[in-house]
């Protein structure tokens, strides 16, 4: 019998009940836009997260576009990212003309590496063409990037910090969660995310309230908001008096009452997600080339439990004949995909990217894989000759 990669069933068994209730919930109120399980959910987000203020929107990828938007992101502008991550980080940097600059990962933890932010980050202050502006760092797999160094980086060069928590919500370094160190967090909950919909849906967060009316304001088309109304008279909604140039990114209240009900057991699952990923780690380490790294006091939430492998795509294959599925993530890192052509760096520049490209791949991860599932998994690892 085939094994589910993250088996979202098996969560549903669990809060079925919970999650039809809150549906219904809103079905018979009939507030499905900005109704109140938005403002709720912004709330309990804000409190687990840490940050002061959360704004609910459409996706990962808008929520790292509000952002953009709010700092008023421009061409010539530079903004410092991975090319091993998910296309989401870098895809928004040209919708306002900017660059995305490809930074190389840490051969250990896949994130961002600091010391070769530096080095892009020098470069193009040397080169002169554009303009620094941001750094993204991404907590990919589940596991922060390294805020703390990149908070320091961030203010010797004056720029802003940006968390893509995509798959990282909820991840901590020494008990401190990243909207600690950054300007802006942004998270993603499409199905898959540790903490998903049934949809798509995003959020931001942050700690600077006035940072956080302007992000409200834009992802509501620029309505107005308090700060704009000072000295003016208009009767009507804010929303038809636009103050900026926004965009419509709202999630939809069947998604926010859906992720009220995941919220409530997510500190649960984050700690059942550690154990699995640990006895992974354990059973593991003497038949692959790498198991995942986690820095000391850093919790991730694995997002995906990802290894290495001298012969991968054998090891693929020999585990697809045994109805075991696997995931090759970010075979093709940004920079070498046609569409981000022009901004790819010199050859040979992102040689950890490249290298980790060919040679990670994961396994099936989710709160609800039991021992004998995994013992299944791990036993077909073993018996891999290739």
């Amino acid at each position: 019998m085939s094994i589910p990669f993250i088996d979202l069933q098996a969560q549903r068994r669990r809060i079925a009940g919970k999650i039809d209730s809150a549906i219904q919930t809103v079905l018979d109120h009939g507030a499905f836009v900005m109704g109140p399980e938005v403002g709720e959910l912004e709330r309990q987000l804000a409190a687990f997260s840490g940050a002061k203020h959360a704004v609910a929107c459409a996706s990962g990828t808008d929520a790292i576009a509000l952002a953009l938007m709010a700092w008023e992101v421009k061409p010539n502008d530079a903004v410092f990212c991975p090319s091993f991550t998910f296309c989401a980080t870098g895809e928004v940097i040209p919708w306002f003309g900017a660059s995305p600059v490809f930074v190389d990962i840490e051969a250990d933890t896949y994130n961002l590496n600091p010391d070769d932010l530096e080095r892009a980050i020098e470069q193009t202050i040397r080169e002169g063409k554009l303009t620094p502006k941001v750094i993204i760092g991404v907590c990919l797999f589940g596991q922060s990037a390294n805020y703390p160094r990149l908070r320091e980086i961030a203010d010797k060069y004056g720029l802003k910090l940006l968390a893509d928590s995509a798959q990282g919500f909820g991840a901590t370094i020494n008990g401190r969660h990243p909207s600690d160190f950054a300007d802006v967090v942004t998270t993603s909950f499409f199905p898959a995310k540790p903490l998903g919909c049934y949809g798509d849906g995003g959020a931001v967060l942050t700690n600077d309230a006035a940072l956080a009316d302007i992000l409200d304001s834009l992802h509501v088309h620029g309505k107005a908001i308090t700060a704009d109304m000072e000295g003016r008279t208009f009767d009507h909604d804010p929303k038809y008096l636009n103050m900026r140039i926004g965009m419509n990114s709202r999630l939809d209240t069947i998604q926010a009452a859906v992720l009220l009900e995941k919220l409530a057991i997510f500190a649960d699952e984050i700690e059942a997600r550690n154990k699995i990923a640990a006895r992974y780690n354990e059973l593991l380490a003497p038949h692959v080339s790498s198991t995942p790294s986690v820095k000391d006091g850093y919790v991730s939430i694995w997002a995906q439990y990802t290894i290495e492998h001298d012969n991968r795509d054998g090891l693929r294959g020999h585990l697809a004949a045994l109805d075991i599925p696997t995931a090759v993530y970010y075979p093709a890192p940004m920079h070498v995909s046609p569409a981000y052509k022009e901004f790819a760096p010199a050859p040979g520049t992102l040689k950890v990217t490249e290298e980790k490209a060919g040679g990670v791949m994961s396994l099936p991860m989710h709160p609800y894989l039991d021992e004998e599932t995994q013992d299944r998994i791990v036993d077909a690892i073993r018996g891999f000759n290739g």
